[in-house]
């Protein structure tokens, strides 16, 4: 007896590797929206955690939402940036930019705790060494040796 196929069973050629990839569900806009709003959201959520650690349980003040606004800009532009050049470059630079942005976040979000600077620094550098390890495996076992995404 014949059934309908769900979209998520259905897979169409894709004529540049040889293979089959699933349908794409978002149109354009949709995903030139979501490269946006995605690195967005992540950063609404990163500034306001910074603010909320560098106030230290005191009253909100101007200075307090002018620094959560910043950080929520900057971390926005350097993910949106990670992101991007990321997919351009081979795995183990883009395993080592995603070393980098990490450790550099984590660190900074652990620093505006008032804890030391050198355990700061030591705890984001341990962070970003697994991140990076976990990054560059995933990286290396999603692509093939030209850095052609496999699924």
């Amino acid at each position: 007896m014949a059934h309908p196929v769900s979209v998520y069973e259905r897979t169409t050629p894709d004529t540049t590797r040889g293979s089959t990839r699933r349908p794409d569900l978002f149109s354009p806009r949709a995903h030139a929206i979501g490269r946006w709003a995605v690195p967005f959201a992540l950063g609404l959520i990163y500034g306001f955690w910074a603010a909320e650690i560098r106030r230290a349980g005191g009253p909100v003040t101007t200075g307090n939402l002018v620094f959560a606004a910043v950080t929520v800009i900057v971390f926005t532009v350097v993910l949106a940036g990670v992101l991007t050049l990321g997919r351009r470059l081979g795995r183990e630079l883009h395993a080592a930019l995603w070393f980098a942005f990490i450790g550099v976040a984590f660190g900074f979000l652990y620093s505006q705790s008032g804890e030391p600077i050198l355990l700061s620094v030591g705890l984001s550098l341990l962070f970003a060494v697994g991140a990076g390890v976990t990054t560059f495996y995933w990286f290396y076992t999603h692509e093939d040796a030209r850095g052609n995404r496999i699924t």
